[in-house]
C-alpha cells in the first residue's frame, strides 16, 4: 500500500471524528495528524442552529481558518486521507485551509466524514477547488462513529 496520512479534524465534546480517524489509521498502518486551529472552537461556536456562530461565519464568509501545526514530509505521502464531521454538506473551512497549505501534486485524496445527520453531499466535488489541478480526488465517503476497523479497511484499500 502506499505511504497514507489521515488528518483529521474533530469538533464536537465527544470527538467522534477522531475516534474513526484512529480506527482507520490503525487498521491500514497510516500516520495520523490532527487538524487543530489555531483558535480552538468552543461550544457556542459550533452550534450551526446559530446563526452568527463562528461555524456559521466562516462558512458563509468563506474564511480560511488557520491551522496549528504543519505536517512533517508531507511531500512523502502518495494517499492523504482527509476527515472532518460534516458541514453544511461539505468539509468545515479548516479542513480546506489545512489541505490548500501544502503541495498535492499528483496526490490520491479521499474524505471520511461522519455526521449527525447529513449526507455527504458534494464534498468530493467541492474538495478539489482546494488542491492542485494534478491531484486527484477519489472519493468521499460518510461513516457512522461505530464503524469498523474491517469497514474502514476495506474502504481505504479500494481506493
Amino acid at each position: 500500500m502506499a505511504k497514507v496520512l489521515v488528518a483529521y479534524f474533530t469538533a464536537s465534546e465527544r470527538r467522534v471524528t477522531e475516534k474513526v480517524a484512529k480506527r482507520l489509521a490503525d487498521s491500514i498502518g497510516a500516520d495520523i495528524f490532527e487538524i487543530v486551529p489555531e483558535v480552538p472552537y468552543t461550544k457556542a461556536d459550533i452550534r450551526w442552529t446559530n446563526p452568527v456562530s463562528r461555524c456559521n461565519k466562516e462558512k458563509f464568509g468563506k474564511k480560511d481558518v488557520p491551522v496549528a501545526g504543519k505536517v512533517e514530509n508531507f511531500a512523502g505521502y502518495d494517499l492523504i486521507l482527509l476527515g472532518f464531521p460534516i458541514w453544511y454538506g461539505c468539509a468545515p473551512n479548516v479542513v480546506n485551509t489545512f489541505i490548500k497549505g501544502y503541495d498535492t501534486a499528483g496526490k490520491k485524496i479521499a474524505a471520511f466524514a461522519t455526521s449527525g445527520g447529513s449526507g455527504i453531499g458534494k464534498t468530493a466535488e467541492k474538495l478539489k477547488a482546494y488542491v492542485s489541478e494534478s491531484a486527484e480526488v477519489v472519493d468521499a465517503k460518510l461513516f457512522k462513529p461505530d464503524a469498523s476497523e474491517s469497514e474502514l479497511k476495506t474502504w481505504a484499500e479500494g481506493l
